[in-house]
């Protein structure tokens, strides 16, 4: 009989901070399902942030001046007529005055130190329009991703560097 298996992994991740950060983390996901020892499942890759995403997007091979792969630059200019950076209060609704109170009072500065770092609504957009995970299938123990099929983990926040967590579940057997 078959044995269900459960396997978690954990990257961290460190964001530019002055801009969208992309990690491509296919290596990383490829290197912890083998790890797994499982060979048929799924493998699900997740942020557990609201202002970050995973996608599967073919690795695009021209970058610009800032390493941003062309498709990548592509995205980020869609994205940005969609939900323009927020520069200052009031550009959108959020964040409004509730909402900046229990970010500085009730969290006591553990999520947001200052007020202006709550100024990130356009990365909430984004995070919610393109989503926060994706779920490849495993098959004799390699992710199905094709030869140019790449993962990255985009973090939309420009406020400030820090670092962000991926979650890997790898389930099968």
């Amino acid at each position: 009989s078959n044995v269900m298996t459960v396997y978690s992994g954990k990257l961290t991740l460190t964001s530019h901070g002055d801009r969208v950060t992309y990690h491509n983390i296919t290596e990383q996901v490829k290197e912890l399902v083998k790890e797994s020892g499982i060979k048929e499942g799924i493998c699900v890759v997740a942020s557990p942030h609201t202002t970050c995403s995973v996608i599967f997007e073919e690795l695009s091979y021209d970058k610009n001046y800032y390493g941003y792969e062309y498709l990548q630059v592509d995205l980020n200019n869609l994205l940005e007529k969609l939900a323009p950076r927020c520069t200052t209060e009031g550009q959108y609704y959020h964040p409004g005055p509730n909402h900046i109170k229990v970010g500085l009072e009730d969290f006591k500065g553990k999520i947001s130190p200052e007020a202006y770092t709550m100024l990130n609504t356009d990365a909430h957009l984004k995070s919610t329009l393109i989503g926060t995970s994706e779920t490849f299938v495993i098959e004799n123990g390699e992710l199905q991703i094709g030869l140019v099929g790449s993962i990255y983990f985009i973090d939309w926040d420009q406020i400030r560097k820090r670092d962000r967590t991926c979650l890997i579940k790898i389930i099968g057997e």
